[in-house]
């Protein structure tokens, strides 16, 4: 192939601005270090209301641009996050490309830590997939623009558990919308992905009586997490296609598809997992068609970043519970919102966020 050839090749790609996930991000940031073999995305998508927070995660990703759309993806869905919560934060992100349990080591976690401690504030990290509370404090050797460390380091520690309980909340106040009740007793319910997020949420549905079955790619994690709560493991091939009454997505995103979405017999969809919809206004639209409640993810998992926002705040664990325990009302308001406005839940939710960030913007012209 000639050199004119490759070089047309790489002009009809998609560059940055046209990527199907950019949505006027402020900066995006390629951080390439030789010596660990750190390569990392930082997207930074709206500081309007404050500093950019966000996790960074890290996964082997199929392609760089999977990556980016990645980053793309969860820093604006950070952004509606932190509006919708009242926090006064913007939305950013971070992944790493590789693979966690082989390729991680401290020298390249403080080397990504460099590269956010370049941006001088502007993107504050946290924990997110692939990453660990440990991982954050040697972060923190090298930057202050970290939260999630250890309480022993004098941070709020691991925010899976307060995020599970957002989730659990979010979902109880699904089912009073959906049932009239926010009794889960006996409510057959199925958790895709248990991590530690997944397991803390099958915990607290165990323990109001549930019937709890619980899927995920690590088939020792899950005979672990069903031995410890009494959950079921699923192992039929098509989870999507069983009778349920929720369904919680608490793994990766895109998992409510155009594959999906008529499979699903579940009345409720609330779960941890960022990005659910693979497209937010077609399979937004056909879940309201379909009359299935669907509790905004970036709203109802928003417990992990009320926990982080702790450490610059200084507020203590019982403020951190108030404010998730308030995702309940919040549902409850947008749920009831969107029927009487004959929207979509997600574009209810997301119009609250975004006229918190218009108005915001508005102030400081």
């Amino acid at each position: 192939m000639s050199i004119h050839s490759n070089l047309a090749q790489i002009i009809n790609q998609d560059p940055v601005f046209g990527q199907i996930s950019f949505d006027d991000h402020e900066q995006v940031v390629f951080c390439n270090d030789k010596d660990t073999g750190l390569k990392a995305i930082i997207s930074i998508h709206n500081t309007v209301l404050g500093p950019a927070l966000g996790g960074t995660r890290m996964w082997n990703y199929d392609n760089e641009w999977s990556a980016l759309n990645d980053a793309l993806r969860l820093s604006r869905g950070m952004t509606f996050k932190s509006a919708i919560t009242g926090l006064n934060l913007g939305g950013g992100k971070a992944v790493i490309i590789g693979d966690a349990k082989t390729q991680k080591t401290p020298e390249l976690m403080r080397r990504f830590g460099e590269f956010v401690h370049s941006l001088s504030g502007k993107y504050i990290t946290a924990e997110d997939v692939g990453m660990t509370t440990a991982d954050m404090d040697t972060v923190r050797e090298v930057t202050p623009y970290v939260t999630g460390i250890s309480e022993e380091k004098g941070g709020a520690g691991n925010p899976s558990p307060i995020t599970a309980y957002g989730v659990f909340m979010g979902m109880k106040a699904a089912a009073k919308f959906k049932y009239g009740s926010d009794e889960l007793e006996d409510k057959v319910i199925y958790v895709e992905g248990i991590g530690n997020v997944g397991e803390t949420l099958v915990e607290y549905l165990t323990q109001e009586g549930a019937k709890v079955f619980i899927a995920d790619i690590n088939r020792e994690r899950l005979e672990q997490v069903s031995s410890k709560y009494g959950a079921h493991v699923y192992n039929g091939s098509d989870l999507y296609s069983e009778p349920m009454d929720i369904y919680a997505p608490c793994a990766l995103g895109a998992t409510i598809n155009n594959t999906t979405i008529n499979k699903l017999q579940a009345s409720i969809i609330a779960g941890a997992a960022n990005n659910q919809l693979a497209d937010e206004n077609v399979h937004g639209m056909l879940l309201q068609q379909r009359g299935i409640v669907y509790a905004p993810d970036f709203l109802i998992n928003a417990g992990g970043i009320i926990n982080v926002f702790a450490e610059l705040e200084g507020y203590d664990r019982n403020e951190i519970m108030r404010k998730t325990e308030n995702i309940y009302t919040t549902t409850i308001e947008i749920l009831n919102r969107a029927q009487e406005n004959n929207l979509t839940t997600h574009v209810a939710a997301l119009q609250i966020a975004k006229a918190r960030i218009d108005a915001r913007r508005q102030e400081n012209r």
